[in-house]
């Protein structure tokens, strides 16, 4: 079986996807319990018009499809930011088993900046959480991202 950094690394090249679109660079892989990649999602909530098209969403809806159910039992779903609220509510109601993001997100991240969503004790699904899988890469492109936007 391939290693966490395989996997967050096709989660960056979605990423990149994003990027090259012009949306927020964050992107998504689901990997199922024999390695196999069934979802990818990168962000794309402007070219969509949908709020709800942030990259965990978009893996998530195409991992459930590709399954044919929508509880994701024995995935884990690679992303390169930190899930914000709506994500992580999504995370645990597909019954991902492990989570594993890149870059923290301070200003709406649910997993350490901001709260811990996942390691509350009225939820009836545990997630194991998972921080910093190939965090430079991920970093470079968002502030990469950023600094574009604000040369315009």
């Amino acid at each position: 079986m391939r290693g966490d950094e395989f996997y967050m690394h096709r989660a960056l090249e979605q990423a990149r996807l994003a990027f090259e679109a012009g949306e927020v660079p964050v992107g998504a892989v689901v990997v199922d319990a024999e390695g196999e990649i069934v979802g990818c999602g990168h962000n794309a909530p402007v070219s969509e018009c949908d709020p709800t098209a942030h990259a965990e969403v978009r893996a998530l809806r195409a991992a459930a499809l590709a399954v044919g159910n929508y509880r994701l039992g024995g995935c884990t779903l690679f992303v390169t930011v930190e899930p914000c609220l709506m994500c992580t509510g999504a995370i645990i109601h597909a019954r991902i088993a492990r989570l594993v993001y890149a870059a923290a997100e301070p200003g709406a991240g649910m997993a350490e900046s901001r709260a811990n969503l996942f390691a509350q004790p009225w939820f009836n699904h545990r997630v194991e959480v998972v921080a910093g899988v190939l965090v430079t890469p991920a970093r470079r492109l968002m502030k990469a991202f950023f600094s574009q936007r604000r040369e315009v």
